[in-house]
């Protein structure tokens, strides 16, 4: 069973996936708007948030912002809209998903089975302390903390999957699907330029070891270290 914390304005909305949820065995907290789940995960723990963008007072990009000052908790992001600026922006405040209104109940329980698996996975792999380091970059994948120059980067959590899952596979051609269905998962709804979107903000990140992450033209990327 998970915490999950449902965040929308609209009473409606939150009454569905409520719904859909409970059905499931979760528990749900509610939240009307941005501040009030800011609020709430500062009082609480969650293992999952659902976010609307739109909503008064206090957006969905800015109620994550805040959040992911004291919490990695997983995010998926709602919208209206499905414009790339607002995925790609949803990504960057350190989001996990993005699901576009409308959207299938079924599909969205789906996602966050996904996102808790790989959540679990992860703290599984961090029990034996392992280190890697290469030029100027190291990666404590037991600390989850990836180091540029001895400067710690400033990642958000799928930045951290995909990474460390490049590291482990290090000079292996890795194709777009396997990246996609081993970092995402096998039921991942989205499309390519999810991973475009985390291999751009992922090199920006590395800095001065960006080109450790080399492209492959109509295959993929390869970490090389």
């Amino acid at each position: 069973m998970y915490r999950i914390l449902v965040t929308d304005d609209e009473e409606k909305i939150r009454a569905l996936i409520r719904k859909y949820a409970q059905f499931e065995g979760h528990s749900v907290t509610e939240a009307g708007t941005g501040m009030e789940a800011v609020e709430l995960c500062r009082r609480e723990s969650f293992d999952i948030i659902i976010m609307d963008i739109m909503m008064p007072d206090l957006d969905g990009f800015g109620a994550v912002k805040e959040i992911r000052k004291f919490s990695s908790v997983p995010v998926i992001m709602l919208s209206a809209r499905g414009e790339e600026y607002d995925r790609i922006h949803g990504f960057e405040t350190g989001a996990d998903d993005y699901v576009t209104k409308p959207f299938s109940s079924r599909e969205l329980m789906m996602r966050i089975d996904a996102i808790m698996k790989r959540v679990r996975q992860s703290h599984e792999d961090e029990k034996a302390h392992d280190i890697y380091q290469s030029r100027g970059l190291t990666a404590d994948f037991t600390a989850r903390k990836i180091t540029i120059d001895g400067v710690e980067a400033d990642l958000t959590p799928k930045e951290y999957d995909l990474i460390f899952y490049m590291i482990k596979n290090r000079n292996i051609a890795l194709s777009r699907e396997t990246l996609i269905t081993s970092v995402w998962g096998y039921d991942f709804f989205g499309d390519d330029r999810t991973l475009d979107t985390h291999i751009k903000k992922l090199r920006k990140s590395l800095g001065s070891c960006s080109d450790m992450i080399t492209t492959l033209r109509g295959v993929g990327y390869r970490f090389e270290g």
